[in-house]
Order: C-alpha cells, then structure tokens, then sequence
C-alpha cells in the first residue's frame, strides 16, 4: 500500500505548540475525510525553534496523540530553518545552507527527534536544502559542505547502530540552487563520492514541481538517477505553474513578496534556457523586449489542476511521472503556497484543498 500524505509546511506557526494546534485543526479533518479507518503517515514541518522546544514531556504527548488518532511520523521537511509564513521570505529560506554548523546541528536535532517520535516501525526520512542558493556559492567551498554532510551521515549511521531505525537524509534539488538539475545532482555525488558505508543514508527528494520547472523528461531524469545509483527517499508530488503564448504575461498575477518564484522559459528556436531568480526579474525582460514560447515558474498549485484560468499547470509531469515510481516511495503533497494564491484560486478551505488533492493522487497512483 502506498504511503500517501502532505506536508504541513502548507500550515503556518514555528513553535512547537503551533505544530501540534495545526495537526487538531486540519490533519486531523483532513484524515477524517480522506481516509478515516486507515492510519495516516504525517509529514511534518518541524523548524529550529520547534525542534528546540521539543522535550521528554512533548515528544510523550506527541506519540500518545497518534496512538489516539491512528496517525504515525513519516518524514520531516528539514528545509526552511526559520520562518516560512507571514513576511518575505525569498532566498532566506536556504540559510543556513551546507557551508554553515548550524545546518549540521538542525539537521542532526532532526534526525534525533524523528526516531524520538516514531510509534510505527519504518524508514524515515529529513529533506533539506539543495546545498545552497547559486548566487554566491563557489568551488571553494565544496571541502566544507563535504565534511558537513559526512558528519551528518554519520550521525545517522550511529542512529540505526543504536536502534535499527534507519533515517535517511534527502537533498531536495530546486530551481536556482547549487543542485537544480538531475545533471547537478549527479555530479554532486560523484563530486562527494561519500564513504560507501555512508552512502545508503543519502538520497534525493524529488520534487516533481521543480523538475518540471526546469523542463526535464520524467522518463529520462528518473532513468538517469538509477543509473547513477541515487535513492529517491521520497518524492513531492506538487505542480508549477506553465505558461505559453498569451498567457505568459500572467504569470505576473502570481508575484506577490514571501517565497521565491523562479522562472525557466523557453525561447524561440534551439537556444538555451533562459533562467531567472524570481517573477520582477523575468517581467524585466519581457518588458525589455525577450520573447519566449513557453514560461514555467515555481510557485504550488493545486495538483487536481490542469489550468488555472490565468495559466496551465504542470499536472503533466505528475501523470507522466507518477507511473514510474516503485509503490514503496512515500508521496507527498507539497502545496505549500495556498494562501499566497490569487484570492479567485482560493475557493476551498485549506483543509478541503489538501483533501481533494491527497483523494486525487490516490485515484491516480490506485485506479
């Protein structure tokens, strides 16, 4: 059976009380709605300063609490380390990044509280960071992001020596970042070439979101990836947002001031790629003149989507993909962005919007 969830960076609050208030307030509707009788995989997004906050008496409080709701921890997005909801957030949200300590630590607290957590036995997995935002990133400082990553697969190594509980750790490649494309991300294991006792402590989160941003095959980038011999922890079933013709200029309707927006279009012709950091970058160059046959932008929309009326979806990738993947990769919903959506889009609470899509993806993974 598929293990099929959403994360709960779709909720705001960083502490840990507001974890657990957004847990009572929506996943427990959500669960009631999409699959009542059944146990239900969390992904949770647990930040530095719930990850801080977390003691004996929560983490007891916590397991009783999904021993009562038949619910059980999958995996943690160790992604945004601060704040990810109510101010801007943009290219903050890879720091700190694999250059720093404070990556090393937040992500060894994570991985302490996953196994601290559990009530189910299961692999468990952490996402994180595609090592850095590019802007600024240099080959000096592979040697230190390296080393970080060695010493934190190592610490999950000592974990399953300790337990059995094996947590792996899933490097999220994302438009813009130092690991953006499949072909990055390969290199950086070859580049790595970690320790083979390590190696099975690391693999990808593949974002279907952000591939397609970057106009990859499914077919090709998944092929690729085996062939290199990179585990697919789990994947995060999300769409991005895909423009052509007239519709390009309204990919502007989605620019508002929290997250990142980054933008691949497509220019006439054979020629490259063009990339841009954000959604005002790439109007400048519409407005400067740049003509392209098609736009995609990351930003997460409903995946029950094909069009948005403003645009398209990249819903395509989804079901290309999706076929594709060994039934024992979790899933997960990732549509973090509802309340950043155009107000027309929002139609539906938060809690039916995560519904329709979890009912979606299972109908299509279950037909």
């Amino acid at each position: 059976m598929r293990q099929i969830t959403y994360c709960s960076n779709i909720h705001a609050g960083e502490a840990w009380a507001d974890v657990l208030k957004n847990l009572n307030a929506h996943l427990l509707d959500v669960k009631n709605n999409f699959c009542p009788n059944a146990a239900f995989p969390l992904g949770l997004r647990i930040s530095h300063q719930a990850a801080q906050e977390l003691d004996a008496q929560a983490i007891t409080e916590f397991k009783s609490w999904c021993n009562t709701h038949n619910c059980y921890l999958l995996t943690i997005n160790g992604f945004p380390y601060g704040a990810f909801h109510g101010q801007p957030i943009k290219a903050a949200v890879y720091e700190p990044d694999w250059r720093t300590a404070e990556r090393v630590s937040y992500t060894k607290r994570l991985a302490d509280i996953a196994v601290a957590l559990m009530t189910t036995p299961t692999d468990l997995s952490i996402s994180t960071v595609p090592v850095a935002f590019k802007p600024g990133f240099s080959a000096t400082d592979w040697p230190s992001v390296r080393q970080n990553f060695i010493e934190v697969l190592t610490h999950l190594q000592l974990i399953y020596q300790h337990t059995g509980i094996k947590v792996r750790l899933a490097i999220e490649p994302e438009p813009y970042c130092v690991l953006e494309t499949t072909a990055e991300t390969i290199d950086f294991f070859a580049r790595m070439n970690f320790p083979e006792a390590l190696r099975d402590y690391l693999g990808i989160c593949f974002d279907c979101c952000h591939q397609a941003v970057e106009f990859e095959d499914p077919q090709e980038c998944l092929a690729q990836l085996q062939a290199a011999q990179i585990k697919l922890v789990k994947v995060q079933v999300s769409s991005a947002l895909r423009a052509t013709g007239e519709e390009i200029p309204q990919l502007m309707a989605f620019n508002e001031p929290h997250y990142l927006h980054q933008v691949v279009a497509k220019p006439a012709g054979n020629l490259p790629l063009a990339h841009f950091p954000d959604l005002p970058e790439f109007h400048a160059a519409l407005a400067a003149g740049a003509q392209y046959t098609e736009c995609r932008a990351h930003f997460h929309v409903p995946i029950f989507l094909d069009h948005l009326g403003y645009c398209g979806t990249t819903r395509f990738f989804l079901e290309a993909c999706l076929p594709l993947l060994d039934a024992n990769i979790p899933l997960e919903v990732e549509t973090y962005s509802f309340n950043s959506l155009p107000p027309p889009l929002r139609t539906d609470s938060i809690s039916a919007s995560i519904t329709r899509e979890l009912c979606w993806l299972r109908d299509f993974v279950n037909p």
